[in-house]
């Protein structure tokens, strides 16, 4: 058996997964363009992963931009790739400070030269932080991904090596999600995350991404803590005792 990944780090802690949802009808109910709904929903971002390590959550993936989004009007996806670069550009600092380490998932050969440039300095930057684990799924297939660990994948290798090829993380040991929010009112995975929701709690609310807010969180993990795991088998007490 062989595998070219490198040894990983784990991560302590749940793995909270959110389909930000909503953005594009935030600024419109406001009378507003699609892109001042996304450059608030920065804002969220920015409060969930402040609110994160104090609930527990280790590990955050956002998903900022689907492979299908490339479809959206010209002018819609460039406004959204000049607000993530903003982000990436600009949260350098206060990630470090607030010892995040932030990577991104997806496909890249697709983003602007600029853009990987960001990406990759960003997460050399961040490459130290301890506290929270913030993933961001950028042009990310979760399809896509399977494919192309499978056609990677040779038999002489363990399935966890299938897995960490998909997961997409070959230095940091990124546990399967155990809970998937999903804003704005709509209930479906959007291809995001398929192969490690297996066993996720599903959390769905009506709230549009710009306006959830840390309490929001706060009372999707209260209740994820409330409901029984099974993981097909007898029911555990709690995702730690499962880790366990």
């Amino acid at each position: 058996m062989h595998t070219s990944l490198q040894p990983a780090d784990a991560i302590p802690g749940l793995h909270v997964a959110i389909i930000m949802d909503g953005n594009g009808r935030w600024g419109t109910r406001r009378g507003l363009a699609r892109t001042a709904g996304h450059r608030a929903g920065v804002e969220a971002v920015r409060r969930v992963a402040e609110a994160a390590p104090d609930l527990g959550i280790g590990a955050l993936t956002l998903f900022a931009f689907s492979s299908d989004n490339w479809r959206r009007p010209r002018e819609e996806v460039d406004g959204l790739m000049a607000i993530l670069r903003a982000y990436l550009r600009f949260e350098i600092a206060k990630l470090v400070e607030s010892g995040v380490r932030l990577t991104v998932i997806g496909r890249r050969d697709r983003l602007s030269a600029r853009m990987r440039q960001d990406i990759t300095r960003v997460e050399r930057k961040t490459a130290g932080g301890q506290n929270l684990h913030l993933r961001l799924a950028i042009d990310y297939s979760a399809r896509a991904a399977i494919a192309q660990a499978a056609a990677r994948w040779t038999d002489d290798q363990s399935t966890e090596v299938l897995r960490r090829m998909i997961v997409n993380s070959p230095q940091v040991e990124v546990p399967d999600v155990d809970l998937l929010i999903r804003t704005s009112g709509e209930q479906r995975l959007s291809d995001f995350l398929l192969w490690e929701s297996a066993y996720a709690e599903l959390w769905f609310t009506e709230t549009l991404w710009p306006d959830f807010a840390a309490e929001d969180l706060s009372a999707a993990v209260e209740h994820f803590h409330s409901r029984q795991r099974r993981f097909g088998g007898v029911p555990v007490a709690g995702v730690m005792e499962a880790r366990g």
